[in-house]
């Protein structure tokens, strides 16, 4: 559990208190319900990081909606989608091992997550990675409900595979940008946790 779910659950749980006391159960079960779905979402539960050499784990709880053939500043490469709902645990972890090279935030618009120019203009933190083999990079991005992107890293900072990154608060998506030698081996609709399922196949050691 991240401890920002004690935060914003709190003040929801203590008003179901008080109008508990004062005989308003229908507005304290709202209140209730409402508190305990902020904990559940900000659960932060751990994961059997895969040991197998060469793999890309996914970054983000969700289901894969999208896998392109697309460049990043000229390079080919491929790009994997990733929606989260609501209900998803909404923590981010390192795809691969290495260092951070750069973390960007841009400001952005607020569109439905699953629309395809939210990857480009809605609210997100760039981030790319550096490894021997190449650089991966994904994006935070946020949706119409969520409002926030965190990453906890920085740059210079080196991260292990399955690393916790970062999170987004209330529905979003996050991007995955691969090299073109990267062998991407989920498929699309496939359910997928972050830090445990296997994205990819890629030698980023090389």
């Amino acid at each position: 559990m991240r401890k920002e779910g004690f935060t914003f659950s709190a003040p929801l749980l203590l008003m179901a208190v008080i109008f508990l006391a004062v005989g308003w159960k229908w507005p304290a079960g709202v209140l209730i319900f409402l508190g305990l779905f902020v904990l559940y979402f900000f659960r932060d539960p751990n994961r059997v990081i895969p040991s197998e050499p060469g793999t890309v784990v996914s970054p983000a709880d969700g289901h894969v909606m999208e896998i392109v053939d697309e460049e990043l500043d000229s390079q080919p490469g491929h790009r994997v989608t990733i929606f989260l709902a609501v209900w998803d645990v909404h923590v981010q972890r390192a795809p691969v091992a290495g260092k951070i090279t750069r973390v960007e935030y841009r400001p952005g618009r607020f569109y439905a997550a699953f629309r395809s120019r939210a990857s480009i203009e809605n609210e997100q933190n760039i981030i790319s990675i550096s490894t021997p083999g190449g650089t991966l990079v994904f994006k935070q991005i946020a949706g119409a409900i969520a409002r926030r992107v965190l990453c906890w890293k920085s740059e210079g900072e080196n991260v292990s595979l399955g690393e916790r990154v970062g999170m987004i608060r209330f529905g979003s998506r996050v991007d995955v940008w691969l090299p073109a030698k990267a062998e991407v081996v989920v498929r699309r609709g496939q359910k997928v946790e972050g830090g445990a399922s296997i994205l990819a196949k890629w030698n980023s050691t090389a």
